[in-house]
């Protein structure tokens, strides 16, 4: 039986040795999509979506103008924009058909998943590789002991804290600035 220490410490070695394994180029080129796009959506299922609509609310902080698909508010998607998809087997229905219809509109499509060779590679503008293991066991890939894909979902919204710090540390941005985009009705 694994206590407590034991499973936290492998839970953070499997969250570094994937958030370390990234490709930083990737993640620049998705900074520099969300800086230029007018707004910035998310589409994810499951605990996925948890993750995503996290990456979000943290980009409306830094002033990014951000919708999850889906929500009651969300505006008709256009040509200036950008869809970010977090699925990392790249093969869940939902998102592809959500990506599909935004390449309709001729916005970029982000995708953050494990598997490059997806489906949803054929919509796909960029794609950002989180690197954990499936069933086409890759060597280099990070092999998690956590239950089906936890290590997808905590490294997913590890890596938009990063993109966060990332946008912030490059613009400059006072800290302290950023409470006014918080919610406040709280």
């Amino acid at each position: 039986m694994v206590n407590y220490d034991e499973a936290t410490k492998k839970i953070a070695q499997e969250i570094t040795a994937t958030l370390t394994n990234i490709e930083g180029n990737d993640v620049e080129e998705l900074i520099e999509e969300i800086n230029k796009a007018e707004k910035v959506f998310f589409v994810g299922v499951g605990r996925v979506l948890l993750s995503l609509q996290a990456i979000a609310k943290r980009l409306a902080h830094l002033g990014v103008d951000t919708y999850v698909v889906g929500q009651i508010t969300e505006p008709a998607i256009t040509d200036k924009d950008l869809l970010i998809v977090g699925s990392g087997s790249g093969e869940t229905q939902f998102p592809l058909i959500i990506a599909n219809k935004a390449k309709q509109y001729n916005a970029k499509v982000a995708h953050i998943g494990a598997n490059p060779d997806s489906s949803m590679s054929q919509y796909s503008d960029l794609f950002i590789r989180i690197p954990i293991g499936s069933k086409d066991q890759n060597s280099e890939d990070v092999q998690s002991e956590q239950p089906m894909k936890s290590l997808f979902e905590q490294s997913l919204l590890l890596l938009g804290d990063t993109i966060a710090l990332m946008m912030v540390e490059k613009k400059d941005i006072e800290i302290q600035s950023l409470w006014q985009y918080h919610a406040n009705l709280e």
